[in-house]
């Protein structure tokens, strides 16, 4: 497939070498020639020099085979508008995404209708998770966090109980897989569980704490 990265940071730079090594066409697009010093040497896309604002430099950029374009320059206002500009001007391209970097900014960008990924939020919501209990982890995440499935191991104290127990209480959450002695399946509510057991559920962070602590108190019995 083909992508556009706007803005050749650290952020970018990476972005683009991990979908070059992914099989993809790359360009990368940034105003600054020595921008482009951050790429991986292995990398072999191209680059286009110019004002991301330009419509030249976009025209340069894109094509008809563009299936995606990722916004993630320094700058959360910047981000919003050639984001937009790259909707209303180019309608063949499916997927844009715009990097968020401050937090305070995001209800900006989302007022532009645009798919957005906050690097910082969803940053220090894994290190928190990891912090709090580093046995009780997110392994996916939607959007920027609102959602996420997390993986638990079943302490002995909710051996022989049923999932619907152990998820009775904790607001909107649903259970997605139960993995046992190496083997997944999908679980039922009235699914018993076992020791050392590891369950997955898709929850928001406040059902999240509520279960958490829920798990907790079993360890300390």
């Amino acid at each position: 497939m083909n992508f556009i990265v706007i803005g050749c940071g650290r952020f970018g730079a990476e972005l683009a070498y991990r979908l070059f090594t992914n099989g993809h066409q790359v360009a990368v697009v940034d105003s600054d020639p020595k921008a482009f010093n951050r790429l991986h040497p292995d990398f072999r896309g191209r680059t286009v020099e110019g004002d991301s604002l330009s419509a030249d430099t976009l025209s340069r950029a894109i094509t008809d085979k563009t299936a995606g374009v990722a916004v993630v320059t320094n700058s959360d206002t910047m981000n919003a508008v050639i984001g937009h500009a790259v909707r209303v001007n180019y309608p063949n391209v499916q997927r844009i995404i715009v990097r968020n970097y401050d937090p305070v900014m995001r209800d900006m960008l989302e007022s532009f209708g645009l798919q957005i990924i906050s690097s910082t939020a969803w940053g220090a919501e894994r290190m928190q998770e990891l912090l709090i209990d580093p046995a009780f982890h997110a392994v996916f995440s939607a959007g920027n966090g609102e959602v996420e499935i997390y993986e638990m191991f079943i302490s002995e104290k909710w051996h022989g109980l049923s999932v619907s127990s152990l998820l009775e209480g904790c607001g909107k959450m649903a259970c997605v897989a139960l993995t046992r002695a190496g083997r997944a399946e999908l679980p039922a509510p009235t699914d018993i569980l076992q020791k050392n057991d590891i369950l997955a559920v898709s929850a928001t962070l406040d059902g999240v704490k509520i279960l958490r602590a829920k798990l907790q108190e079993g360890q300390e019995d």
